[in-house]
Order: C-alpha cells, then sequence, then structure tokens
C-alpha cells in the first residue's frame, strides 16, 4: 500500500505550499487508519523539506514519480522516498532513499549493525545502507511488477542532519555502503546526481501505482528457501530487527566460547521471522564448524524443514542439524556451541512418550549448550504442558550463571505485513482489547463463510494458484479414521461436507503435501509454518453467547491431549486453572488464523459465533 504518489511538481508545490504533512496525514488515516502524533508529522516535514532542496533542479525531471511510504510486500516495513522514471534508454528505474535525522552513530562489531539515539539512549539497529539495501532486495523479490518490467531499484541513505565521521562509511559496512550508498549533510548534490544518472525523463508516478497495484508474487519463501540456506547461499534477505537478532546471536556464540554461557531471548509474534532467523543461524554456525541444532517441540517444522533439504543433502547429515526439546536430557554440560530454539512456547517440563522423563527441557537446553537461542511468542502455547515463557527461561539461565540477552521482533510477514490483522484477532477472540474492531482497511484478505462447503471449496479454488491453500480445525473431532479408513473424520451431512484429519502419513508434512488440501490439518500439524491461505473451521469449544466468547474444553476430542487433566486442574485451582484453559482455547484458533500469508477464511460450527465473526467482519 502506499500513502503518497504524485510527479516531482506536485510534491515540490505541496513543500513550498507547507501541506506536505498534512497530506500524508491525510492519507495515513483514510488508508491506514492511523493517526500521526504531532511528533512525527515534524518528522515528515524536516527530511521532506531536505528531499525537496536535492530535487529542486531542472536535471531532474518535474513529471519524475515522488512516492511516499510504500508498504514493502509482506512485511509492515515502509521505504519513505521514491523518485521513479527512466533512463535515456526508457528502463525504467526507482530510486529509494531511507531518510534518517540521525546526527551521531557508534560503530558495533556486528555486521551491517551501528549504535545510535533511538528514543530515549543508545540502541543498535541496521546500517541505514543495510535498510535501503534489504528494502529493495524484498521489493524485488515479492514485487511481480518489478521482476515483469525489468525494473531496476536503485537504494541509498539519506542522513541530511549527519557531518562525516569514521563510523557510518567506516570500511567494515563498506559491503552495504556500495550496494546503497550514504549521502550525509554536506552531500546533497551528490545526492542529486545519483538520482539524476537514472531518471533522465519522468513517468508521472506511474511505475509507482503498477507496483503497487500488482501482484504480490513471492519468489523466496521460507520453505523453498532452506535448501539454498543450508548449501551456503544467503537466500532470504533478513530486515531490520531481524538483522539484529541474528548478529547478536552470532555475536553471543562468539563470546560463550571463552567466557560464561548465553542465553537469547527472542520474542516475536506469528510471521515477525522467528524461523527464518534460526534457519540463517543453523546455516552460519554450521559454516563456522561450531556444533550446533534447531530444535523444536512439535514436529511438524522439523519434519517439513528436512523434506526440503533432503533434495540436495543426505539424510543422516541432516536429521542430526534437527532435532526434538526433549533429546538433551543426558547431554554433557556445554556440549553444543549454540541451540536454536524455535516455538519455545511449546517446551514442557518432561520429556518422552510418556511425559515422564528428564527434569525440565528449558533446564537440559541451557545446561548442554554454551549458547542458547529462544524464540518464543507467549500467545502461541496451546496444551497446559507447555511451560515456555520469558520468566521460565530466565530463571534456568539464572541458575545456570548465563548472561541473559532479551530482544523482540515487532514487524510480521505474515498476513500481508499487517500489523491491524493481528490487533483484529485479538479483539475479535477477546484475548485483550484493541481499537482494531473491524478488518475494514486491512490489506488481507479475511472473510467468513455461511458453510463450512463453501469454506472448503473457496480453499480448493485458492489451493489451483501455487497448492498453499489449506483447510484446518480445532480438535473437536475424533479421529475415527485411524481405526478404520473408509470413514471421514469431519462430517457435515446437512451441508455434504465429509474430510479426513490429516493425522495418517506424513502427517507432519501435511503442509506441503501435494494432494494434502484434501485432508484437514489442526493445530499439531501447521504451527510454526504457513501457507498463503488458511481456512480455518472453528469448533464447539469455542463460542459466543451475547457478544461475550466463550470456551468450553468438554467439546474438544478425548483424542486431544491438548487439555488432558483439565477437570483435576479446575478442582485443584479453580479460577486461576479456568483462566488458563480460556487462554489455551483461545490461543489456538489466534494461532490457526494467523496461518495464511494473503488470506484467513472462517467458518464457526455454532450459528451465534458466526454471525458474530460476520458482524465483525461487516463492521
Amino acid at each position: 500500500m502506499l500513502v503518497y504518489r504524485e510527479n516531482k511538481s506536485t510534491f515540490q508545490s505541496h513543500v513550498v505550499h507547507g501541506e506536505i504533512e498534512q497530506k500524508i496525514a491525510d492519507a495515513m488515516l483514510q488508508r491506514l487508519h492511523r493517526r500521526v502524533a504531532q511528533k512525527e508529522l515534524d518528522a515528515y516535514w524536516n527530511s521532506l523539506t531536505f528531499m525537496s532542496r536535492v530535487i529542486d533542479d531542472p536535471v531532474i525531471p518535474d513529471s519524475a514519480g515522488i512516492a511516499i511510504e510504500l508498504q514493502i510486500p509482506q512485511t509492515s516495513k515502509r521505504i519513505d522516498f521514491i523518485i521513479s522514471g527512466q533512463d535515456e534508454h526508457k528502463k525504467g528505474h526507482v530510486v529509494i532513499v531511507e531518510l534518517k535525522q540521525w546526527t551521531s552513530a557508534e560503530l558495533t562489531p556486528k555486521d551491517g549493525v551501528v549504535k545510535t539515539a533511538l528514543g530515549r539512549g543508545l540502541h543498535e539497529t541496521a546500517h541505514p545502507s543495510y535498510q535501503a539495501y534489504s528494502y529493495a532486495s524484498l521489493l524485488r523479490d515479492f514485487s511481480e511488477t518489478v521482476e515483469r518490467e525489468d525494473i531496476s531499484l536503485r537504494p541509498c541513505a539519506y542522513l541530511h542532519n549527519y557531518l562525516e565521521d569514521d563510523v557510518i562509511r567506516h570500511p567494515f559496512y563498506q559491503e552495504y555502503l556500495d550496494r546503497a550508498p550514504v549521502f550525509l549533510k554536506k552531500d546533497q548534490l551528490k545526492l542529486r546526481a545519483f538520482i539524476s544518472q537514472f531518471i533522465k525523463t519522468g513517468d508521472n508516478g506511474e511505475m509507482m501505482y503498477r507496483i503497487d497495484q500488482g501482484r504480490i508474487r513471492p519468489s523466496k519463501f521460507l520453505i523453498d528457501a532452506l535448501s539454498g540456506m543450508m548449501a551456503g547461499r544467503k537466500e532470504f534477505v533478513l530486515l531490520d530487527e531481524q538483522k539484529l537478532v541474528y548478529e547478536t546471536a552470532l555475536d553471543l556464540t562468539t563470546m560463550a566460547q571463552s567466557g560464561p554461557k548465553q542465553v537469547l531471548i527472542v520474542e516475536g509474534g506469528p510471521g515477525t521471522g522467528k524461523s527464518v532467523i534460526a534457519i540463517n543461524l543453523l546455516n552460519a554456525i554450521t559454516k563456522k564448524e561450531l556444533i550446533t541444532q534447531y530444535v523444536t517441540k512439535n514436529a511438524a517444522p522439523r519434519a517439513v524443514f528436512q523434506s526440503v533439504l533432503t533434495r540436495s543433502m543426505k539424510k543422516n547429515r541432516f536429521s542430526a542439524l534437527f532435532q526434538g526439546s526433549g533429546r538433551f536430557i543426558e547431554a554433557p554440560k556445554n556440549a553444543y556451541d549454540l541451540l536454536i530454539v524455535d516455538e519455545a512456547h511449546r517446551l514442557n517440563e518432561k520429556s518422552g512418550l510418556y511425559g515422564a522423563d528428564g527434569d525440565n527441557q528449558i533446564k537440559e537446553i541451557i545446561h548442554a549448550s554454551k549458547g542458547s537461542v529462544f524464540f518464543i511468542d507467549e500467545d502461541q502455547r496451546v496444551t497446559l504442558k507447555d511451560i515456555g515463557s520469558k520468566d521460565e527461561i530466565r530463571k534456568w539461565a539464572t541458575l545456570a550463571g548465563a548472561d541473559v540477552t532479551e530482544l523482540e521482533l515487532v514487524s510480521q510477514f505474515r498476513c500481508n505485513g499487517s500489523d491491524g490483522y493481528m490487533a483484529f484477532l485479538d479483539h475479535l477472540l477477546q484475548i485483550r482489547e484493541t481499537a482494531n474492531q473491524s478488518v475494514s482497511g486491512l490489506n488481507f484478505d479475511f472473510r467468513v463463510l455461511d458453510t463450512p462447503s463453501d469454506l472448503r471449496d473457496l480453499i480448493f479454488e485458492k489451493n489451483k494458484e501455487a497448492n498453499r491453500a489449506r483447510l484446518v480445525a480445532g480438535y473437536c473431532w475424533d479421529w475415527v479414521s485411524k481405526n478404520n479408513p473408509r470413514l471421514d473424520d469431519i462430517v457435515f451431512p446437512e451441508f455434504g461436507f465429509s474430510m479426513k484429519w490429516n493425522l495418517s502419513v506424513d502427517s507432519s508434512l501435511w503442509i506441503v503435501k501435494h494432494d494434502s488440501v484434501n485432508e484437514i490439518g489442526c493445530i499439531h500439524t501447521c504451527q510454526g509454518l504457513e501457507v498463503d491461505y488458511v481456512g480455518v473451521i472453528i469448533g464447539p469449544d469455542l463460542i459466543v453467547r451475547d457478544g461475550t466468547v466463550l470456551v468450553d474444553p468438554a467439546k474438544r476430542s478425548k483424542m486431544d491431549k491438548t487439555l488432558f487433566g483439565y477437570k483435576k486442574l479446575v478442582k485443584e485451582h479453580g479460577e486461576l486453572a479456568k483462566e488458563k484453559i480460556r487462554s489455551i482455547i483461545k490461543n489456538t484458533y489466534r494461532t490457526l488464523m494467523t496461518r495464511g500469508i494473503k488470506g484467513c477464511y472462517v467458518y464457526a460450527v455454532d450459528v451465534e459465533t458466526n454471525e458474530y465473526l460476520k458482524k465483525h467482519f461487516r463492521a
């Protein structure tokens, strides 16, 4: 989504007449439903005034396109400023300008990371050149228009308050400076020359319109890129805080070789790139010839990643890199250099088939490795046995004498990069109060269907595009086909709907199997993974009465163990146990409803609940 698009002449007029910041504020409210604070408006005025001076010369045509705040496909990141047009050979060019009001920065030993004043105090962040380069890379990778029209992307950064020093252009950052040059306070003419060498004739912003309205066609998905990553090719670009987490983990791994244990806790919601970072780390640490493993409690992510990697790597070598969280019970102290724990909220206290082995999985992982990274989202704890929390990790890290570092991932890639959709789900499921009471204006395809057959048919149709649409459901139906394959598990005879769970053969690989759209997935086989479109059947364990979201654990299948022992728990702990059960059931559906990159379609078996969903969809 693009906030502002005009030609140079109109943009200059908006700046000269003091209208530009209000134009942006109005567009933000209209298109993003977000009010812009005065401090942010002042920042726009400051930076855009400097850009106005840069392009205020006939060498840059009045018809050149000017775009402000372009959302990068599949993320919630935005490109600050864009100039578009053609060169002397009529080839299309887009100049991407990352604007910064920084006045100073400090060198760090982390690749592509600097330290500067952000908010209160100094904080580490991506180098402006790395930011601009990574934004261009993502736009190149995800925009069909850019690929089809062979549009050249020319990233750079403009630090208009920054005087020359020995930091921002330090040779340590040369790789990124070469890809996206930095222009400082006294470089106005140099930036103008940089732009003018690509923009000889204008396009009146038409190129950016086509990019903005064009189809998003991701050319690099996590699962498809893993094989290349493990083969040593850096296929997936890390953005901003992802890059910071990655470099911090590498830095802590080095520190742990000769110092105390290092524990990194990384908090991030659905689609913030936790698994992308984890696989990048696995590749990087392995290349350093250190001992590392990717660890999860749930088997689905490991199985999917293994199925991709076996195309280029022998099974035995591959399997050694990916392990379950219960295998460290007897591991010697510091046997590993780095353990990378994805979906850490799913860790359990006990291990083994009967949940009776070991002491505590978090304790055992920290004990077994010099360094450990825990990627966690406490809102995705979906069973009574899930103990993964920041407090629990801190406790065992402290007892092990480890240094603890905490970071957060904010920008998310799933749900078309819409943070508003996440907030909408929190409001819809009454997990927490938010201002997002509807999906209106969100760049995400959310629909409520009248029947399960309508939902199935829509997912089948979407799956024809790229085999990346799947049905999932709450575990409220018994797995009857386990003992009688001729039977279906989830049946609505009144709607002509009859399908099986995906729990039979290769259930962990269900999300990538070619014909698995004909089966229904559950929380156990889709958590930690993603598709383009997800269809969710909400079972009778979550209902709405008089506008209040209620849960009924008794409606869960007796074969589902996520709430095993809940009656005893309620008897012993009363309301505290009930609140935990409410949280688990709501978290389950929130997790299911955030598996889609482009869309989520929902059907609730309870009539009043489905009407409640429709009401919020129409709001």
